[in-house]
């Protein structure tokens, strides 16, 4: 059975602390759905109201765009060992940069990595569990480095041509102000 929360309780935060992967989504107004998995050390609770996500570069900025334009997202963690688990967080996101004002404090929740773009400061407005019962059993072997390696190679200097070059506008044509 579903159930509704209006605040991250220490039992959601202990099972948010034990995936290893999520999954973020927004849309724009108009236009396609964005569904992305995530991994790495890149999540953070801040309080039972807020949480903070380490957003790397990537093929696109689709989370930017639609953020810009109307600031709806929805993370899910799913229990792939264990007891089954659905959990949904449903929320308001914003985009921080390097230079912005929480910047410096949030940059310090996380491990240097290689290639970030942002972090997305997200209040949740509510939280709702399910019970994942047919989500199948998965073992975890790692994190993948490929990304990692990619963007030391490039340097910070070749990411920010990157971001130039790939991700100032969404798949749809919204522009994410990855360089404003």
């Amino acid at each position: 059975m579903a159930k509704f929360y209006t605040k991250i309780t220490s039992k959601l935060v202990r099972f948010i602390e034990a995936q290893k992967i999520f999954f973020v989504t927004t849309s724009p107004n108009k236009g396609r759905i964005n569904l992305s998995p995530k991994g790495m050390d890149s999540f953070r609770v801040i309080n039972e109201n807020k949480v903070a996500w380490l957003n790397v570069t990537g093929s696109g900025n689709e989370t930017a765009a639609h953020l810009i334009e109307n600031k709806r997202i929805t993370l899910m963690f799913c229990a792939f060992e264990g007891a089954p688990n659905i959990l949904r967080l449903y929320g308001k996101g914003k985009e921080i940069k390097e230079g912005d004002a929480s910047w410096i404090d949030l940059i310090k929740l996380f491990p240097a990595t290689p290639g970030t773009r942002q972090i997305f400061d997200i209040t949740i407005e509510s939280a709702q569990t399910s019970c994942g019962m047919s989500i199948p059993y998965f073992d975890y072997k790692g994190e993948r480095e490929d990304l990692n390696n990619w963007a030391s190679k490039k340097g910070k200097e070749g990411i920010k041509q990157y971001w130039s070059d790939k991700n100032q506008n969404s798949i749809d044509g919204l522009p994410t102000k990855i360089l404003d």
